[in-house]
């Protein structure tokens, strides 16, 4: 489906990350590989990869380094497809913030999405080749969620950053959409429901199709926005909640 294509991952050493990269692989995508791992670290996650695009590569990037971020794009001989998707998460009642939470959460899962979206469309548009631009998002950048205040208003402003690219690269034939994912048995969320009791319980009251999301399904998706079937479609936060932000409430 996506044969001949050309994509990158960002955060792509990460459950979802690389999930997404070898799914994209599979549906024969050439992909690169972004994280801030060591390429040992790394390594069995560029496996995952390689087992369906034998030329995927891995390479370090801080997408907070806008330099790296630049020198890595330029690195690329084409570029059709990108998926935005390196953030973190670090739970922190709202009068426990420190100003240090905050800076990382928007550094990095706002301006880093910044940084890499427009360095990968002034490429785009300097090949004169249309384009995919796919940023991870997520349910709570439209719904408040207890403890998580940072990285809330970050996907927030993510939210906005899809709809101000796609309103504006539209000319160039470059369509911007997200995924916003749940609640994804992933990551710190996956943790959280492995060791943290309360976390759980508050979990299994806040899903009305009951069970977590997987990376698999979020990764699915992007597949869906990097393909044929989304040609008319830029603009959108597609949700993959499992109805969270349907506000069920306890009968």
């Amino acid at each position: 489906m996506l044969d001949g294509k050309t994509a990158i991952v960002t955060g792509a050493a990460g459950d979802l990350g690389n999930a997404m990269a070898r799914h994209l692989a599979e549906a024969s995508a050439s992909v690169s590989l972004w994280d801030i791992k060591s390429e040992r670290d790394a390594q069995s996650a560029l496996a995952r990869v390689q087992a369906h695009d034998p030329g995927a590569r891995y390479s370090i990037v801080d997408v907070r380094d806008r330099d790296r971020v630049d020198q890595a794009i330029a690195e690329l001989p084409r570029l059709d497809i990108v998926c935005s998707n390196a953030g973190i998460v670090e739970a922190q009642p709202f009068l426990e913030v420190t100003g240090e939470n905050w800076r990382d959460h928007l550094d990095i899962n706002l301006t880093g999405c910044f940084n890499v979206c427009q360095a990968a469309a002034r490429k785009m548009v300097d090949d004169g080749r249309e384009g995919r631009i796919i940023l991870t998002s997520s349910w709570v950048g439209s719904i408040p969620w207890p403890e998580i205040t940072p990285y809330s208003v970050s996907k927030a402003g993510v939210n906005m950053l899809v709809k101000q690219m796609a309103r504006e690269l539209a000319v160039h034939r470059i369509l911007v959409n997200a995924i916003a994912p749940g609640i994804v048995n992933a990551g710190l969320a996956g943790r959280q429901l492995r060791d943290e009791p309360q976390y759980a319980a508050r979990v299994a009251k806040v899903i009305p199709l009951v069970e977590p999301g997987s990376p698999e399904e979020i990764a699915q998706a992007v597949v869906y926005l990097a393909g044929p079937q989304t040609a008319y479609m830029t603009g959108s936060i597609l949700t993959l909640d499992g109805g969270c932000s349907l506000f069920q409430f306890d009968a």
